[in-house]
């Protein structure tokens, strides 16, 4: 298997880095053909809270999946794909497990931006030993709402957060202006490239204003063994989450 150890240095002072061609392509048809049984078989069953929609009451809306080994053995065993896994593990510089998998879509002719955050704000995660690796489905660029990373951001901690109006990003960076937008960096990708980044690395997508392109990704977050949850923040961000989707209609247990 491909070593990526090249990689590492970028990753440590970026905190952010592009894996072109990621996934071969016979095994990057496996996983958008299982992607698209799933939507097409699995989602229609599943319970509130599971997929999300940027309309409710419209299916061609459907913007992100989560925990899908919970619900098909397909990914369940994916979770554990040795290639994932060995990318991971070598930019976090020690052994790592990723609790589930998860799907992520801009659809054409809907306003859905992804506010600027830092991940590990919603994983509660310490030491925030922590990658989330993202492959591209189909071509990814500026018009349909590609990532956009700030470099070098994961080493300056955290920023402050505060709820938004978008569902599946419950909370988003307050103070981030023009200073901030002018050191983005944004990355196009080509289906099956990877993006790696920290989990202190602020990222945001603009909406995808394509009349006819979705933007879909594909990601596994990997926490290294050395990391502990913190259990009392973790509680607060949950109740601060239910009190989110009850705003959208969703109901959580």
């Amino acid at each position: 298997m491909e070593s990526y150890a090249h990689h590492k240095s970028a990753f440590d002072r970026d905190g952010f880095v592009q894996v072109n061609s990621f996934l071969p392509p016979e095994e990057f048809g496996i996983l958008a053909d299982n992607v698209a049984r799933y939507i097409r078989d699995v989602v229609p069953t599943l319970p509130d809270g599971a997929s999300f929609y940027q309309e409710q009451d419209k299916p061609e809306t459907l913007k992100q999946l989560q925990e899908m080994g919970k619900h098909d053995g397909f990914f369940g065993e994916y979770c554990s794909d040795a290639r994932w896994k060995s990318l991971a593990e070598t930019l976090i510089g020690e052994p790592a497990r990723t609790p589930q998998c998860e799907w992520f879509n801009k659809p054409p002719n809907t306003v859905h931006p992804t506010p600027p955050h830092q991940d590990n704000y919603y994983f509660k995660l310490k030491p925030c030993n922590v990658a989330s690796v993202w492959v591209a489905i189909d071509p990814i660029d500026e018009e349909n709402g590609c990532l956009r990373y700030s470099p070098g951001s994961h080493l300056k901690g955290v920023r402050p957060h505060g709820l938004t109006d978008v569902l599946g990003f419950s909370q988003g960076i307050t103070d981030y202006g023009s200073e901030d937008e002018e050191r983005e960096a944004p990355l196009r990708l080509n289906p099956g490239d990877a993006l790696i980044h920290h989990g202190w690395t602020i990222h945001r997508a603009d909406p995808n204003t394509s009349t006819t392109r979705h933007r879909q990704a594909f990601a596994m977050v990997f926490e290294g063994v050395s990391c502990v949850p913190d259990e009392e923040a973790r509680k607060e961000y949950s109740e601060t989450l239910k009190g989110q989707h009850t705003e959208f209609g969703i109901e959580t247990k």
